[in-house]
């Protein structure tokens, strides 16, 4: 039990943590966007130019030209046939066994059978016991 609540205070410490810290961050971008421009910088620095980049690629390489073939080319190697077998193999046989003549039954009914009776289950108390610390004190005027 004690393990439970110790697990929901650092759940709720962690959904307050989260809270909190995106309440900040909420702050402070408000607080950025809230900010006047940037000052101009005081006339004694200088900031160089950057090259503008060059736009176009060079030229790509040319393709280099094949060697030509020189005279009659051999023909492909042909594929060698595989050897076939001399005998013949047997047919598989294409009868079926006969069917059995009786067909057994199927039973209709359930058998009996009895069965251990369940356990009883305890009752759930529906009264809440009271607690003298927390129950008022007896009316005086019962006598």
């Amino acid at each position: 039990m004690a393990s439970s609540s110790r697990r929901s205070i650092m759940a709720s410490f962690l959904v307050a943590l989260i809270t909190l810290s995106s309440m900040s961050m909420s702050l402070a971008a408000r607080h950025l966007l809230q900010k006047s421009a940037i000052p101009n910088l005081p006339p004694g620095i200088n900031i160089p130019t950057l090259p503008k980049p060059t736009v176009t690629l060079p030229p790509l390489p040319s393709i280099p030209t094949l060697p030509s073939i020189q005279g009659n080319v051999p023909p492909l190697p042909t594929i060698p046939s595989l050897p076939q077998p001399s005998s013949s193999l047997p047919k598989p046989v294409t009868t079926l066994p006969p069917l059995p003549a009786g067909i057994p039954t199927i039973p209709t009914t359930v058998p009996q059978m009895s069965l251990p009776p369940l356990p009883n289950m305890p009752s759930i108390p529906t009264t809440i016991p009271s607690i003298p610390f927390f129950s008022p004190p007896p009316s005086p005027s019962a006598h």
